[in-house]
């Protein structure tokens, strides 16, 4: 590797390290993500899902992170396993150092379901175990819906750099 490539991806990473994923309304970021985007595995115009779980899931930032990793996916009316897509901004802030990923409100009609989580992911269109994890938002309590709208509302996360 040559002398400009090698410090190149060094201040690369130096400076990927210095980010600080702080979730405004998100309640975890899967540790994976960041090094998802790092190595160009998430970029800006991917994909995106949303899928619904009980309170049975058990996030864990550190070993999940791909889809296949996420148990307990809701089921019923009004809902189709694999989720809603959406589509997020990416909003550079330069008169407060961050980057910030807004996930806008997502709503599943005419829905009986309950929920207690909202898990979101980068979709390949394929296997679970390929699409790489994102966040996920823990609602506090279940939410349930019978023959409604069932609405998430839109999650923010901020990348902070000192």
């Amino acid at each position: 590797m040559n002398f400009i490539k090698r410090h190149t991806l060094s201040l690369f990473f130096i400076a990927a390290a210095l980010f600080a994923p702080i979730a405004s309304a998100a309640s975890l970021v899967y540790n994976s993500f960041l090094y998802d985007v790092v190595s160009g595995n998430i970029v800006k115009t991917d994909t995106f899902k949303c899928i619904l779980t009980t309170s049975a899931y058990t996030e864990d930032r550190d070993t999940h992170m791909k889809r296949s990793d996420v148990t307990n996916e809701v089921t019923g009316t009004g809902y189709t396993a694999g989720g809603n897509t959406v589509v997020p901004t990416f909003t550079k802030d330069t008169a407060n150092d961050r980057l910030q990923v807004v996930i806008p409100t997502t709503i599943w009609t005419s829905s009986t379901i309950t929920a207690r989580k909202m898990a979101c992911y980068k979709s390949r269109g394929g296997a679970s175990s390929a699409d790489e994890l994102v966040f996920v938002n823990d609602f506090g309590a279940d939410v349930i819906t019978t023959a409604g709208t069932f609405t998430v509302n839109s999650s923010t996360i901020n990348f902070n750099t000192p």
